[in-house]
């Protein structure tokens, strides 16, 4: 059984002695649970990155022709010095 004080005292919450207790059981079993993992020998299994068999399924990166600065600043509501001229945030 875990004890749960001292991370009752980390997460700056209460629990009664009840709760301790079943709270205690359940990680305990919980922790248990992934210690029984620690039997199974995977030395020689390759380590997985999906389980999926997907290869890369983006599209080619293509460079495109662009529209010229002038051209896409010209629909905004305010620029300054060849950019996007927006409201600060920090003040």
């Amino acid at each position: 059984m875990i004890e749960i004080k001292e991370y009752e005292e980390m997460a700056m919450i209460e629990t009664t002695d009840a709760d301790r207790e079943t709270l205690g059981r359940r990680l305990g079993a919980i922790v248990d649970g992934f210690a029984t993992l620690d039997l199974i020998d995977a030395g020689n299994v390759a380590p997985l990155v999906s389980v999926l068999d997907l290869h890369n399924v983006m599209r080619e990166d293509v460079a495109k022709k662009l529209l010229p600065r002038h051209e896409i600043l010209a629909n905004a509501p305010e620029q300054y010095d060849g950019y996007f001229q927006v409201p600060g945030t920090l003040e």
